[in-house]
């Protein structure tokens, strides 16, 4: 019988990983969101690593007892997580070099919508809308970077 008692080192590995992972999404540079997603990536693949359980024989009928087999699913899971974690990291660096050269940083800029709502927050009113869907005057005013007049389309700086 294999011993499936998982190793504690590992546990703190993926625990740690994820803590870090967490910690850099909240922040609003994309670089640091684009490392905590991968950290984050990173401790999920150990957890499911850790949840597979020890290493055994392979997992081919007729090899091996069953019993001596190591989990063929937590494989295939990782290598899916791995993929997947791979495309999605390309992606969000693709957006956070955009944002650079448009901008000259990768700041995650806030959205009218969201200043709208924090506003309606700080009023402590509920989300209502009118029938026009408007905006409020006070949100309008701030400043959006897509009607910005100085950059006209085309325009690489």
């Amino acid at each position: 019988m294999i011993d499936t008692t998982p190793s504690l080192s590992l546990v703190i590995l993926a625990a740690v990983l994820v803590a870090v992972g967490v910690y850099l999404i909240l922040e609003r540079s994309l670089s640091r969101i684009v490392l905590g997603f991968s950290s984050l990536a990173n401790g999920v693949n150990i957890a499911f690593l850790v949840a597979g359980g020890r290493a055994g024989a392979p997992p081919l009928v007729g090899e091996a007892p069953a019993e001596e087999m190591s989990d063929p699913l937590t494989q295939a899971m990782m290598l899916t997580a791995i993929v997947i974690t791979m495309g999605t990291t390309a992606f969000m660096l693709a957006l956070a070099y955009r944002s650079w050269q448009l901008d000259g940083n990768d700041e995650v800029q806030d959205d009218i919508e969201d200043k709208r709502l924090a506003a309606m927050a700080e009023r402590d009113e509920r989300l209502v809308r009118d029938e026009q869907n408007q905006i409020d005057d006070a949100v309008a005013e701030t400043f959006d970077e897509t009607q910005d007049d100085s950059i006209s389309v085309g325009d690489d700086r």
